[in-house]
């Protein structure tokens, strides 16, 4: 029929054209209604959309107005025949034109006119689809598509969740006509906003009493992962889109959110993207941590931007989110995470040493950057069943690999993973096989942090543990030292954690693990009997290490006590091998001295001497292993009953050791020097081997009297007569070192550091407690023995401190229980409470002269030990500070306690600074400064008590007037810490600044400086440090005022101002000038003062090439504001420019010209006699030419004038009127000095010597001029 009808009405004719135009307005509803048949309805619109084009303009005209109004009313559900309009929409276009109302129109104008109203009407939901779907076919100018795109990205939130991925998918298809940007933008947009709005829900969840969510999280992130499969699709076809993707990302970071990370990283996958995405990712989370550390360094920042938006935390919500079958994104995680690893993972030091033990808490950006990678690996390992191999793949493989770096952050990696997934890692245990075989190519302490890690699992797995022990034992056998290491490492290890039966239970055996319980228990059921023939074939193993190098010994004795205490059965054994080692250097015959025998312990290789038994180890060894066994054998049976053979077995061992020990004490006290050949005569250099063989003989003996003072220490049980017997030990000892000190700093090289102490953690911590503080009656008498050795109290002191020393550097001390963090931390809180005790009860005046001596006195020890405890528990233990300190009073509050000790430390300084300056003890002052500020980190900036810290800072400097430049230092530094976290530091920069100008006087000497002093502590002999110091804490408000610009600029550029915005921007620009204003009256002050030629001098021009380059960014900013908006510029700007005009400007080139003539003068007049006093001045001249500070500071200042007159064209302000041209650089010829010359050379027929000498009178006038 309609076949006929189109045949039957030819276009030409008028009715045939009504004919044709009343049969689309009737076919179109009736394919819309549903009623016929769906490839009917289709091959109706399809005859139709062959003839359209025969159609006339205003009947073409009649039927688009047709469908628009068929969409508005929401008849189009279907879509069917939406296919016709786009059809109807070209032939309207091509018209020429159409009468339109009155007037008349082209075709494009009333095509466009259609879009419009179909755009500003309401759609219904059911056929936004469709309408996208139409409009790719119809040929569309760019603002008709920007009509298109707004609208459908209007419609998002109107629509089903479950009909966005295909909408979002003929979007893109969209897109390929333009508007690229905008797309994406919009569907990234509303995704951020769906999953702001879902995590709103899920916080506020319980308290809304929400019956159903409005978005079901699982189905949010489905057709999140669908978008994004789309979106990747659209890109890998369209590289237009792409760049368009990441450009947006590249300005700035502000705008990602866990939906656009998830997108990079599935782009990511697009092999020619993959290097792009990871560097952009890597720039924007480097870069937000360094905000956020910038932010929460300083008030000014925190006030003017609250929040912070952390592209970490983005990155672990993606991995969350990634649960959801997201298969394209976790690929992309686990290339991030270790991207992230490898790039910020910790460097290798200098001669590719690398910094012992990972700390506590992640400090710089990087460590945080390198920390993220780490939690994004793990939580990826956790979740995901498929990426699980690979990641332990590369973990292992990096371990093997890198040997050259420090892979303490894999190792970490690793042995979080085993803690949470034993038993997936048990899946892949032939990867972990396979690492094993590498184990004796590693270094020592990576083999230590693998096998830490593997432990839990040996517990579990018989076949990792046969593995394991078969490589040990070949790695026994290595030609390579650390091979040999690691395998005693690996069996110490093993004998660590196979308990045999009837061990024991030391508090520290439970090893936790995660894994099923049950399957450990069976094994060491069945097995305590094998694990004992196990643990005794070891054993054999290692003894023959004991003929090893001293390195390889070494590590056993400082292994055997731990093995001893988890695994007690083993004591015969152990006991036995070490009694036998000891009697190899023991000297039997009662009468003989010495009764050790050092010359076994030595081999010489050529010429070379080498030490090869550790005596002293093998001495600590032995007694921490006696002692222990005595006291839990004590502790668990007191009564001695049972006493079977294997008791007389170990009384045996027991009483022969004591015999030894007890021999030892005795005849080490007879023993003179001479007996070990070591007396005031002998040889110490290190340059010969008989000085070297002394030397070791030296520390060997020391250690000795170390090992045998602890214990009799352990066994005197507080008699008199033992306490006497180890100060008469400790008189050798001290003999002893100073021989030793003295013969070494004759030297050329002060080669000498005292050996590491022997001691035990544990001892030092008892010893200082009862010297100091025990007060029972019963001990009086046998302590006073100790207490009245002054030497002997120092020294157990400076023992105290070299611990925690190396506690700080390392994470752990040498001796038992020196790897324990627990038990390490509770002597730390022991000692902490003894030596405050005794700093503040006991004051220094009382000390014998600490003062004539060059050496410091008890109190500085005291200090110095507080000082490295509290530095080494922010670093190790960070969040067990308040615990640390709450040991001397335990109840009260946290900040109270923390305020208390700092009352204490004021009061301490307040003492010393109030006597007279030849009392003044300035190595204590600063130490008291140093414990200060480290406690001051505790203090919250808002509480009250920062304030009164702070208040009190400043009146000390105010009122302290002493002349000691490292104690100025010290006091400045506490004081700018302190209070850019209060508020801004310009304005006490200012004022430091005219204190330093009045204190060294002017640049042009006539000047007179008005007298001025705000800060007592800057006099002649500081000011130089003081004006370093001011001038660092320039360049830290330097830093802010650029990061705030620049992020300023990134948001002019992206964001159209609303009003709360535009707050925040008065808020900021008012901010940034008050900055810059005051920093450049404070500079300005500086540039007028007679610094020294020097660091000081130079410094001072690379800040003010500086601050000229932050003036010169503000200036650009202004330019892109006024180019954009149209604004006009700031009264506040204005006087900025004008100050600098009038202020800086010209001073800056009055000091250049005072620096180059003082730096050739001092060139010039460098006579033979001055040579030695001039040096100094010579190398800051050399100083001033290396550094090209000059020329960079007139560049900076042109530079800024330059874009000042491209302003004022710009903002029709003319700022250019501030700045005077400066002649000082042109013209330099100064008639009053060349007057002078002439003169001098009508009068001189004198000698040219005189004449040399006179011509130097002038120059120096012209310095006045």
């Amino acid at each position: 029929i309609i076949k006929g009808i189109f045949k039957g009405s030819p276009p030409s004719s008028t009715a045939g054209a009504n004919r044709r135009l009343l049969l689309y307005q009737h076919c179109i509803p009736l394919c819309e209604s549903g009623d016929l048949q769906t490839e009917v309805a289709a091959d109706i619109i399809g005859l139709l959309m062959l003839e359209t084009h025969t159609l006339s303009g205003p009947s073409l005209a009649t039927l688009g107005s047709l469908f628009v109004d068929a969409i508005k009313v929401g008849k189009m559900s279907s879509g069917k025949s939406l296919e016709l309009f786009p059809t109807v929409l070209t032939a309207l276009a091509a018209c020429e034109a159409l009468s339109y109302g009155k007037g008349e129109l082209s075709g494009e104008e009333y095509k466009k006119q259609l879009i419009n109203s179909l755009c500003s009407s309401r759609w219904d939901p059911q056929c936004v689809i469709h309408l996208t779907t139409m409009f790719r076919d119809v040929p569309l100018s760019s603002e008709e598509l920007q009509f298109v795109v707004e609208k459908v990205l209007r419609m998002f939130n109107k629509l089903d969740l479950q009909e966005i991925p295909p909408l979002v998918y003929q979007l893109l298809l969209l897109s390929a006509k333009g508007c690229k940007k905008q797309v994406l933008d919009g569907i990234v947009g509303y995704f951020k906003e769906q999953d702001a709005r879902q995590e709103e829900e899920q916080k506020h969840g319980d308290s809304l009493d929400l019956e159903v969510q409005s978005i079901p999280q699982d189905q949010l992130r489905h057709v999140e992962g669908t978008a994004i499969l789309h979106i990747v699709f659209a890109i890998r076809l369209d590289h237009e889109l792409a760049r368009e993707f990441l450009k947006g990302f590249k300005t700035s970071y502000a705008d990602l959110c866990p939906f656009s990370v998830a997108l990079l990283l599935s782009v990511a996958r697009i092999q020619r993207y993959e290097e792009q995405v990871f560097e952009l990712l890597k720039g924007a989370i480097i870069k937000s941590f360094k905000d956020e550390q910038l932010q929460q360094g300083s008030k000014l920042l925190q006030d003017l931007l609250p929040g912070h938006c952390s592209v970490a935390q983005m990155i672990l919500d993606t991995v969350q989110n990634s649960v959801f079958g997201w298969d394209h994104v976790t690929q992309g995680l686990v290339q991030l995470g270790f991207f992230l690893m490898d790039a910020f993972g910790p460097k290798p030091g200098p001669f590719g040493k690398t910094t012992e033990g990972s700390l506590a808490v992640a400090r710089t950006p990087t460590q945080q950057a390198c920390k993220l990678g780490g939690q994004v690996l793990l939580q990826g390992f956790k979740m995901h069943e498929p990426i699980r191999g690979e990641i332990l793949e590369q973990v292992l493989n990096r371990l093997v690999t890198k040997t050259a770096s420090p892979v303490s952050h894999f190792l970490d990696l690793f042995s979080d993973i085993v803690v949470s997934a034993p038993m997936i890692l048990l899946e892949s245990s032939s990867k972990v096989t396979e690492t094993f075989d590498h184990l004796s190519y590693l270094p020592l302490a990576t083999v230590q942090g693998l096998l830490k890690a593997v432990q839990p699992l040996l517990k579990v797995s018989m076949s990792l543990k046969d593995a394991l022990i078969l490589v040990l034992r070949k790695a026994m056998f290595s030609s390579q030292l650390d091979g040999r290491k690691s395998a005693v490492t690996g069996f110490l290890l093993l004998l660590k954690n196979f308990k045999v039966l009837g061990s024991l239970a030391s508090s520290q055996c439970s090893q936790a693990i995660s894994s099923s319980q049950i399957q450990v228990d069976v094994h060491s059921r069945y097995n305590s009997a094998a694990n004992e023939a196990f643990c005794l074939e070891i054993l054999s193993s290692l003894r023959r290490c004991l003929s090893q190098q001293a390195d390889v010994r070494l590590m056993l004795y400082e292994g055997f006590f731990d093995v001893l205490r988890r695994n007690s059965q083993l004591a015969s054994s152990i006991m036995q091998t070490l009694l036998s080692q000891l009697k190899r250097y023991y000297e039997p015959e009662q009468d003989l001295l010495p009764p050790v025998k050092l010359e076994p312990c030595i081999t010489a290789h050529g010429d070379q001497v080498y030490l090869q038994e550790p005596l002293a180890h093998l001495l600590s060894c032995t007694v921490h292993c006696l002692m222990w066994l005595q006291n839990t054998r004590q502790s668990a049976n007191p009564n001695g009953d049972d006493s079977d053979g294997d008791e007389e077995e170990e009384e045996g061992y027991r009483s022969d050791l004591h015999a030894i020990l007890e021999s030892m004490t005795r005849r080490m006290i007879k023993c003179e020097l001479e007996d070990f050949e070591l007396d005031k005569s002998a040889e110490f250099s290190m340059g010969s081997s008989v000085g070297v063989k002394n030397n070791i003989y030296a520390v060997l003996v020391m250690g000795v009297y170390e090992v045998l003072m602890e214990y009799n220490f352990i066994k005197a049980n507080y008699s008199k007569r033992c306490f006497e017997e180890i100060i008469e030990l400790f008189s050798r000892y001290h003999k002893l070192s100073e021989i030793l000190k003295e013969k070494s700093g004759k030297g050329r090289v002060p080669s000498h550091k005292t050996p590491r102490s022997l001691f035990s953690m544990g001892i030092i911590s008892t010893s200082i407690t009862v010297l100091f503080r025990d007060n029972t009656q019963s001990r009086e008498e046998a302590l006073s023995v100790l207490r009245s050795n002054g030497e002997f109290v120092r020294y157990i002191l400076s023992v105290v401190v070299q611990k925690i020393q190396q506690l700080d550097e390392t994470g752990h001390t040498d001796g038992p229980d020196g790897q324990n963090a627990d038990k390490t931390f509770r002597f730390l809180c022991d000692m902490t409470s003894v030596l405050m005790w005794r700093y503040t009860n006991i004051p220094s005046v009382v000390e014998e002269g600490g003062k004539k001596e060059k050496r410091s006195s008890l109190s500085h020890l005291c200090l110095e030990g507080l000082l490295r405890i509290f530095t080494t528990c922010q670093q190790r233990y960070p969040n067990k500070m308040a615990q640390l300190l709450s040991t001397m009073d335990d109840e009260g509050d946290v900040v109270e306690i923390n305020y208390f000790y700092i009352r204490q430390f004021q009061r301490a300084l307040f003492t010393q600074l109030s006597g007279g300056e030849e009392d003044f003890n300035s190595k204590e002052a600063q130490l008291l400064i140093s414990i200060l500020s480290v406690l001051s980190r505790q203090l919250k900036p808002s509480s009250q008590q920062f304030v009164q810290m702070i208040t009190w800072t400043v009146k000390i400097c105010k009122e302290t007037s002493f002349e000691d430049s490292a104690f100025c230092k010290g006091l400045l530094s506490l004081l700018f810490n302190l209070h850019v976290l209060y508020k801004s530091p310009v304005g006490l920069l200012l004022e430091l600044c005219q204190d330093i100008h009045s204190v060294l006087g002017d640049i042009d000497q006539d000047v007179e400086v008005e007298k001025q002093s705000n800060f007592a502590i800057v006099n002649m002999k500081t000011a130089s440090t003081a004006a370093l110091l001011v001038l660092s804490q320039v360049d830290r408000v330097l830093d802010e005022v650029d990061w705030l610009i620049a992020r300023k600029k990134s948001q002019t550029a992206s964001d159209k101002l609303a009003s709360g915005a535009k707050m925040q921007l008065m808020l900021f620009e008012k901010a940034v000038t008050l900055q810059l204003g005051t920093l450049l009256t404070a500079l300005s002050e500086l540039v007028q003062t007679a610094l020294l030629l020097g660091t000081c001098t130079v410094t001072l021009l690379r800040e003010l090439t500086r601050t000229y380059t932050i003036l010169t960014t503000l200036v650009k900013y202004y330019i892109q504001v006024c180019a954009s908006q149209h604004g006009s510029l700031p009264a506040r700007f204005e006087k900025l420019v004008k100050l600098s005009g009038s202020h800086l400007t010209p001073q800056c080139y009055s000091f250049i010209t005072y620096a180059q003539v003082l730096a050739w003068f001092s060139l010039s007049s460098a006579d033979d006699k001055k040579k030695k006093r001039r040096n100094d001045v010579n190398t800051g001249a050399k100083l001033l030419r290396e550094t090209k500070a000059i020329p960079n500071l007139i560049f900076s200042i042109e530079q800024y004038e330059k874009y000042l007159i491209t302003l004022s064209k710009k903002s029709k302000v003319n700022l250019m009127q501030y700045m005077k041209l400066s002649t000082s650089r042109d013209f330099r010829i100064n008639a009053a000095t060349l007057d002078a010359a002439l003169q001098e050379q009508d009068d001189s027929q004198t000698t040219e010597s005189q004449d040399t000498t006179e011509t130097q009178e002038p120059k120096q006038k012209k310095r006045k001029q």
